[in-house]
């Protein structure tokens, strides 16, 4: 009796921590009503910057947020379509930020909580997991990949895109944007504060392009010694565009891309991450093997046609 006492007393302290935690929570998220979408939003300062996905905002320009009776305008700052990130600014509201977290050592097995109120309800959604993979690669989704991304077991129902995945203590780690493959995937508060930084300069990040058709393939060992690299994999090129990045920059098929801008390239979906840092436009080394040899080409990445800085 006395056992199952101390469990129950265990539960009841358990239940009471998650829920105190919800609902301290509660009061840095914020629904994000869209022309004809809803998702959730996050509080991360004093001045009113509110971190969401970038697809609850379906192309507007304004939005409204809410959190109980306060529901104000607010406007988008800037986005990115590449991460599924917005950043949007409310000029009063008064809401109060959330504790920022690290998501650098995040570890499989870790608990969390994610929450959401799209429908700015007096109560909010929650719904808790483990991390599953703290450092997964999201292929196919959107048209694209989505790498260095969360993954837990927590089950995201619609409406939690945009709200906050935190740890046990409270401290935000991530971004919820999908759920997909019985996963939820959160976008880590790392990557999350270096894409908002730039969004505060009001241009939307739009992702390069070099160009050219490759994938993933094992560099042999006796090519690994020749070049003088430690890298097992690359991407070979296939096919290079005419006129585009790649073709000025002298690449053609059969080069085997290891580094991009001194970064190293060890499979196909680094190349796309990559070129999402804001890179376009500007002069950049391309370490490739041609041969056995090594060299370095330099590279000017662009932004596709019709998708100028707005």
């Amino acid at each position: 009796m006395s056992q199952l006492l101390n469990s129950l007393e265990l539960l009841k302290s358990l239940s009471d921590a998650t829920t105190n935690l919800v609902q301290k929570l509660s009061k840095s998220v914020v629904s994000v009503n869209a022309r004809m979408s809803r998702g959730t939003g996050v509080v991360l300062d004093k001045q009113g910057y509110i971190v969401t996905c970038n697809h609850v905002l379906q192309g507007c320009n304004t939005v409204r947020v809410g959190q109980g009776e306060k529901t104000v305008e607010a406007r988008v700052v800037g986005t990115d379509t590449y991460n599924d990130l917005a950043l949007l600014k409310v000029e009063h509201g008064d809401f109060e930020p959330v504790e920022i977290g690290d998501s650098a050592n995040l570890n499989t097995g870790q608990f969390v909580i994610a929450i959401a109120n799209p429908f700015n309800r007096k109560q909010p959604t929650a719904t808790t997991g483990i991390v599953t993979n703290p450092d997964s690669t999201l292929t196919g989704f959107r048209g694209t990949a989505m790498e260095n991304v969360i993954a837990t077991d927590a089950k995201l129902n619609p409406g939690f895109s945009g709200g906050p995945l935190v740890d046990a203590q409270g401290k935000l780690i991530g971004i919820n944007t999908a759920y997909v493959w019985q996963r939820g995937i959160a976008i880590p508060i790392n990557k999350v504060k270096i894409i908002t930084d730039r969004l505060l300069t009001g241009r939307k990040i739009k992702k390069a392009y070099l160009g050219l058709i490759a994938n993933t393939v094992a560099i042999p060992p006796e090519i690994q010694d020749e070049a003088g690299i430690d890298q097992e994999t690359g991407v070979m090129v296939f096919q290079v565009e005419p006129s585009a990045p790649a073709r000025k920059a002298g690449l053609t098929m059969g080069d085997v891309i290891v580094a991009f801008n001194g970064k190293p390239v060890v499979d196909f979906y680094d190349l796309p991450r990559l070129l999402a840092e804001d890179v376009a436009g500007k002069q950049t080394t391309l370490t490739i093997i041609r041969g056995e040899k090594l060299f370095e080409l330099t590279i000017t990445p662009t932004v596709r046609a019709g998708e100028n800085d707005e």
